[in-house]
């Protein structure tokens, strides 16, 4: 198993702070500079194949990684990030606004606690570990494209984490975390060499 992460690059609704979830928003302009920068770092990695989420800004970083290599690009249903129901699209002063006690139970439990017509990290486990077979079984090495919080799910199944766990690890948008036998976690911060971490 050799599997590189990475996150769609910056949008145009996360520079708004605007939850994305299973909506999509375009590449900023930075957006597009971050996934090129990946396309640099991973630019002597001899990828057999690859997969995204099929939503817009996970595609088109993903193209833009491989641009001029001929490894193929698989979009993955189960790599959608986690549904935000009727949160998605809402600033972070309207989710407040509109569910109040969302951000306490989310503080309790954030693994457990259900978006109001989503998913939480729970329901959306079972697609997240569907991905991690698929990618265990694929010969590497193999580069993902995906999200925030569907990308802790990978992580959490790939390297048998705890929820809380997987839960602690962010993914910067100018960060690829590689997963390699052991199971071992790298992290490349933009464009540094990858280092061991401990998760």
């Amino acid at each position: 198993m050799d599997v590189y992460l990475a996150r769609h690059g910056q949008t145009e609704w996360n520079v708004q702070r605007r939850g994305q979830g299973q909506l999509d928003s375009p590449l900023t302009p930075l957006g597009v500079a971050q996934a090129r920068g990946h396309a640099r770092t991973l630019a002597d990695v001899p990828f057999m194949r690859a997969y995204c989420s099929p939503l817009g800004r996970a595609q088109r970083s993903a193209e833009l990684i491989l641009q001029g290599r001929h490894v193929p690009l698989v979009p993955l249903d189960d790599l959608r990030e986690v549904h935000l129901g009727e949160l998605a699209g809402l600033l972070p002063h309207e989710r407040q606004a509109r569910f109040p006690a969302l951000a306490e139970a989310r503080r309790r439990d954030k693994f457990r606690t259900v978006m109001p017509g989503g998913e939480s990290y729970e329901t959306a486990s079972p697609r997240a570990a569907r991905a991690a077979g698929v990618l265990r079984a694929t010969p590497g090495p193999v580069l993902v494209v995906a999200h925030e919080m569907i990308g802790r799910l990978l992580r959490l199944h790939l390297l048998g984490l705890t929820p809380q766990e997987a839960l602690a690890l962010d993914h910067p948008q100018d960060a690829l975390y590689r997963v390699t036998p052991g199971p071992t976690l790298w992290l490349s911060r933009a464009g540094g060499e990858f280092q061991p971490l401990d998760p």
